[in-house]
């Protein structure tokens, strides 16, 4: 039986619907009060039978650092999809960033190491990269450290950091580390923010520019991964580079909007930061401009993918249809 944690958001979702209809038994890790609805939603996106397919699915409440309801569902499981993470880039949220993220797959390496699990999955983030000086890609290789980092990708990294040390300890594991990505469902958080941003229409992008990717290609490398005689490595999962103002505008054109044509000067995004600071302090909510966002928009990263075209023989599938389709689907939940 497979173990997938994260079951309730854009990636697991996706991974849970794929499996199932490989035929493939599944059981899926949700904490207490998670919208299972939603999941069911998204299958219904692409299944005619999406509740069928939805039943099938074994859940089980756990918490990541509950240990004694983690290993309940760690029974006769061989083989874990990791994708389970709280997504925040606020610098007040790191402690619990890192009790979720890195302690939570600690845990998680630990019982799979303790329950003899074939393959470990871990979805980490692009954000562990190692950045390139100018304009070469990144690759896999790029040495990392934390200067000009967010607090998620912080996290990320600690988590990296258990899942390799399970791998000393006898564990098979394998490693996205994945762009942007892109799909429907998820409006309200994470990547899926991109479609609410850019239907509002705004006539201002930020300067910089990153790696996009689609989940149906996310899901693809997991499975084959997971397939594989391939363990102990790690792969960027970039299908373009694209600039914010590309990405955008490819954006607005499906969702019917004009397409931002004034470049954010960096004084701009620097005093909206500020602003966003004073607003934070005055009335307690969340930030959502930090430095290390500002210097994220500020500055264009490049990434290469030539480790895992060539590890699974992969071709990587166009972002528009998923943008055209994730869009209509915008639309209709938005109207």
């Amino acid at each position: 039986m497979i173990l997938v944690t994260g079951g309730t958001g854009l990636v697991g979702a996706h991974l849970l619907l794929h499996l199932l209809q490989k035929g493939m038994p599944v059981r899926a890790i949700h904490r207490k009060g998670s919208d299972l609805k939603r999941v069911e939603k998204v299958f219904g996106y692409y299944s005619e039978n999406a509740s069928e397919l939805f039943a099938k699915i074994e859940w089980v409440v756990a918490d990541l650092n509950d240990i004694p309801d983690l290993q309940l569902a760690f029974n006769d499981i061989q083989y874990v999809y990791h994708a389970a993470a709280l997504i925040s880039f606020n610098p007040s949220d790191y402690k619990k960033l890192l009790k979720i993220n890195a302690e939570g797959t600690a845990n998680i390496v630990n019982l799979c190491v303790a329950n003899d699990i074939k393959k470990l999955c871990y979805v980490s983030t692009i954000g562990t990269i190692g950045k390139s000086i100018g304009d070469a890609p990144a690759t896999e290789e790029n040495e990392w450290n934390d200067l000009n980092v967010n607090v998620y990708a912080l996290s990320k990294y600690e988590a990296e950091m258990e899942v390799w040390r399970g791998s000393q300890e006898g564990l098979s594991v394998v490693m996205l580390n994945p762009g942007v990505i892109l799909g429907p469902g998820f409006w309200e958080t994470g990547t899926g923010a991109l479609f609410t941003a850019a239907n509002k229409g705004y006539s201002f992008y930020p300067p910089g520019g990153t790696g996009f990717i689609t989940v149906h290609d996310v899901i693809k490398m997991m499975t084959l991964l997971m397939e594989s005689q391939i363990e102990n490595e790690r792969f960027i999962a970039v299908a373009e580079n694209l600039t914010f103002q590309e990405i955008l505008t490819r954006l607005t054109t499906s969702l019917g909007k004009s397409a931002p044509k004034k470049k954010l000067k960096y004084w701009q995004l620097e005093m909206g930061r500020i602003g966003d600071l004073i607003w934070s302090t005055l009335t307690g909510n969340p930030r959502k401009i930090t430095k290390s966002s500002i210097h994220s928009l500020k500055h264009r990263d490049f990434y290469e993918n030539q480790k895992i075209r060539e590890a699974l023989d992969f071709t990587f599938e166009s972002l528009d249809p998923t943008l055209t389709f994730s869009c209509r689907l915008f639309l209709e939940e938005n109207p």
